[in-house]
């Protein structure tokens, strides 16, 4: 049974008897000032936002509803309403949307809301995501003439996730291992969750059992008592193999560590278990140090023909199949032989910049995480590649000083984070003059606002490959090839 819970009342159901209204209304029913929480009003769904929220406008309200669909008719109960917008949950669906699947991989999508898809169609859900990049391309003119293909699908559309970040909330005698549910700090227990490796919701099991029975103490964020804050479980799908990462908000000799050896007995796949310590106030997962409780410090996964080792912090995409499709694109795009020079900016653990380096002359990476750059000299020794060099520092700093130095660029890879790009980086990018930019980008919105820049720079978006890496979800990845546009043309 799902569970959830908020920090200031462990082990309170939201959703307890009573807590709603008696009677279902209708929007016109209502005047300002705005509906009032958990009222049921009736709504129809018209379209679905980026966030994945049902919406509909009604009597001058505008309506958010998570867990709703384009074309459902459901009764909704209000979370939070003001100036006239409304955001809710769905409680009833009185009319199911064509879009709607009847069998879904999860029957808690309006309760979770982490995956506000997955009720979709998956033949829809690509379609609407593919409407959504040519939407944020729209916004700017000045992109034309540019080939969306239709979105690449990964191997598999559940189970494919490889890593998950858990809140620990409840008490020892009922912990919840969840994330928490949108705008709100209410915990959702995720007891099986069909988007993770299977291997992820052996150990959760594992670890609810043993905070139980070892009566762990977990970390209250308004008492600040405790001890346990989160839990990190992540997956090698080359090794069927596991990492576990209790973060604690303070050191302990005792019952962390009869906790690991209780979920290393209990799931032998488990191989690597880490201890961290995050005396902060906040969201902030990881504190600064990691203590090891077992010999082995890291998982080793592979992407095509390249093995990467992967440690606690390590950045990896959370879907390796799809970050195989990207990877394979972005090497047929970059079109190299055995005389060019690649840059992999933002290259976390080296994962592109070593896919690329076996037809590559030489390979530069950059990245601002100095563990992250370990990892990638790393992961280069790993797979023999003595033609990558991997620098820790600012972006555009950096490639301040490769054009100061007069290095010579064929292909530029980027790989930023959801903000995209600094203007000043794109900038430094195109005065290393590269033949060609391949641009990966996790964000629709940052990324079309990054093409049109590096338009003005010179390089010209011909085509945009959508790779589904995170099916049920709203999330996207793109990957966009841009060439250097010839001044005679």
């Amino acid at each position: 049974m799902k569970k959830e819970t908020s920090p200031r009342k462990p082990g309170v159901r939201a959703d307890r008897p009573g807590a709603e209204a008696v009677g279902v209304v209708t929007p016109a029913a209502h005047k300002k000032p705005a509906l009032t929480r958990n009222t049921p009003v009736e709504v129809t769904v018209t379209a679905l936002d980026a966030d994945g929220y049902g919406t509909a406008r009604v009597d001058g309200l505008s309506f958010k509803i998570a867990g709703a669909l384009p074309g459902d008719a459901v009764i909704a109960k209000v979370d939070h309403a003001s100036f006239g917008n409304v955001v809710g949950h769905l409680h009833k669906l009185l009319q199911p949307s064509a879009l709607r699947s009847r069998r879904p991989p999860c029957g808690n999508g309006a309760s979770c809301q982490g995956c506000p898809l997955i009720t979709m169609k998956y033949g829809d859900q690509k379609i609407w995501k593919r409407g959504m990049i040519l939407a944020e391309l729209s916004a700017y003119p000045d992109l034309e003439n540019i080939i969306v293909h239709p979105l690449i699908s990964p191997p598999r559309l559940i189970h494919y996730r490889n890593s998950a970040k858990l809140i620990v909330a409840g008490k020892f005698s009922e912990p919840f291992l969840g994330i928490y549910r949108r705008a709100s700090h209410d915990v959702f227990d995720l007891e099986s969750c069909p988007i993770h490796h299977p291997l992820i919701n052996r150990v959760m099991e594992a670890a609810r059992r043993g905070i139980t029975r070892l009566k762990v103490p977990i970390y209250n964020p308004r008492s600040k008592m405790g001890l346990l804050r989160y839990l990190v479980i992540r997956v090698s799908e080359a090794t069927q193999k596991a990492m576990v990462v209790l973060v604690t908000a303070d050191r302990s000799y005792n019952e962390i560590h009869h906790l690991s050896r209780f979920i290393r007995e209990a799931v032998s796949e488990v191989e690597v278990i880490a201890s961290n310590v995050n005396r902060s106030e906040g969201n902030v997962i990881f504190g600064q140090k990691d203590s090891f409780l077992t010999s082995k410090h890291f998982l080793t996964e592979r992407i095509g023909d390249v093995s990467v080792q992967i440690s606690p912090r390590s950045f990896f995409q959370v879907n390796t199949g799809g970050a195989c499709l990207i990877y394979e694109k972005v090497r047929e795009w970059a079109a190299l032989d055995s005389n060019s020079t690649v840059l992999d900016l933002y290259c976390g653990i080296g994962g592109i910049g070593l896919f690329l380096a076996g037809q590559a002359k030489r390979v530069i990476g950059i990245e601002v995480v100095e563990e992250a750059v370990a990892d990638a000299q790393k992961n280069a020794r790993l797979n023999g590649f003595s033609n990558c060099r991997f620098e820790a520092g600012d972006a555009a700093d950096l490639l301040e000083e490769l054009n100061a130095e007069g290095a010579s660029v064929d292909v530029a890879v980027l790989n930023p984070p959801r903000k995209g790009c600094d203007l000043d980086v794109l900038r430094h990018l195109a005065g290393l003059n590269p033949r060609t930019v391949i641009y990966v980008s996790c964000s629709p919105q940052s990324l079309m606002r990054d093409l049109n820049e590096l338009k003005k720079l010179g390089y010209v978006c011909r085509e945009i490959q959508p790779v589904d890496m995170f099916p049920q979800t709203v999330h996207v990845e793109n990957v966009a090839l841009l060439e250097k546009r010839d001044k005679s043309a």
